[in-house]
């Protein structure tokens, strides 16, 4: 039998995380990555700080932080305290960010802001003083109130394109892609790959109910992320001039992007909902969706290309029973 990665989860913080953690847990999931996206979902550190207290046989993880959203000695703060709750059993992955800044009328982070940032936690961590805005910054925390410096927390890095690739390879311990690793990013001895999707039950097409339920999110981030990237390639895609109209008479002109982006990658709004009935077989192509087999082979052919963990991003109301498919097919 080919080897897979290791399997891990990646969710959005929710009331339901710990429960979800839980069950990703008892399933074989080895890590749970954390959504950072203030505007769509609760905070990502108090979601993996319940999850270090109440789920202690499974790794944490954030899936993506962005540095622009804390002062350096936040982040470092909140880095610092997971690591005294969960020792050894944190990665702090760090990003540009898609939602988390496009949710409040900004686009990515400049790599050299973020590549600043890293080492100004790094450093943080460490004891040491740092100059953060012409101020002198220092984590003073005393005996009782954060682990001992200097904090040794792996910290990775979500390269995307020439810049992100150069800092990536100047800081990162470990990355996080979306897509299987192109040879320049294979330098890494640990890199995990995101990925959404449904495992199809035998006899299911794109007109199940549960298929739309479980990857209907998926589809309509789509369109989100290409209203943000490519808005011209919208006309040609299924749907795709309507849902602007929609879209466009839901919010003032200015506060459009709130209407975008409302319920990604967990619901399908009332603007996004007639995509999935134009979408047709286009449903069955979504992410990693496909039968068992189909979804085994993708886990082998990523391992082929020299991916170590796959972080699996369920949707839908049924999140157990995608945790326990997905699981299933991998390992078969």
């Amino acid at each position: 039998m080919a080897r897979v990665p290791r399997l891990s989860v990646a969710l959005p913080p929710s009331r339901a995380i710990v429960e979800q953690a839980k069950t990703a847990a008892d399933f074989g999931y080895q890590r749970v990555f954390v959504y950072d996206s203030p505007a769509l979902y609760g905070d990502v550190w108090v979601a993996l700080a319940r999850i270090a207290e109440a789920v202690p046989g499974i790794q944490l993880a954030t899936g993506v932080a962005v540095p622009s959203l804390r002062h350096p000695v936040v982040t470092a703060s909140a880095i610092a305290t997971i690591e005294d709750l969960a020792p050894g059993r944190l990665r702090a992955y760090f990003g540009t960010g898609f939602t988390a800044r496009n949710t409040m009328g900004k686009r990515s982070m400049r790599w050299a802001d973020l590549a600043t940032s890293i080492r100004q936690v790094r450093a943080l961590l460490a004891g040491e003083v740092v100059e953060i805005d012409g101020a002198a910054c220092q984590l003073i925390h005393s005996p009782g109130f954060g682990p001992a410096f200097p904090i040794r927390v792996p910290i990775g890095l979500a390269p995307v394109g020439p810049k992100g690739m150069a800092v990536s390879t100047e800081l990162a311990d470990m990355v996080i892609l979306t897509g299987a690793p192109r040879p320049e990013q294979r330098r890494w001895d640990d890199i995990a790959v995101l990925v959404s999707g449904s495992v199809l039950d035998p006899g299911e097409d794109h007109t199940s109910p549960r298929v739309h339920d479980a990857v209907g999110p998926m589809v309509a981030t789509t369109y989100h992320a290409m209203w943000e990237w490519a808005p011209d390639t919208l006309a040609g895609m299924a749907g795709g001039q309507e849902w602007v109209a929609r879209t466009e008479a839901a919010r003032p002109d200015g506060q459009r992007h709130l209407a975008v982006h409302e319920g990604h990658l967990v619901a399908v709004n009332e603007r996004d909902r007639p995509l999935l009935d134009v979408a047709g077989d286009a449903l069955l192509t979504s992410g990693w969706t496909g039968t068992a087999d189909q979804v085994r082979a993708r886990a082998e052919d990523v391992a082929a290309a020299g991916v170590t963990e796959i972080a699996y991003g369920p949707a839908g109301s049924d999140i157990a029973r995608e945790l326990r498919v997905f699981a299933d097919a991998i390992r078969r």
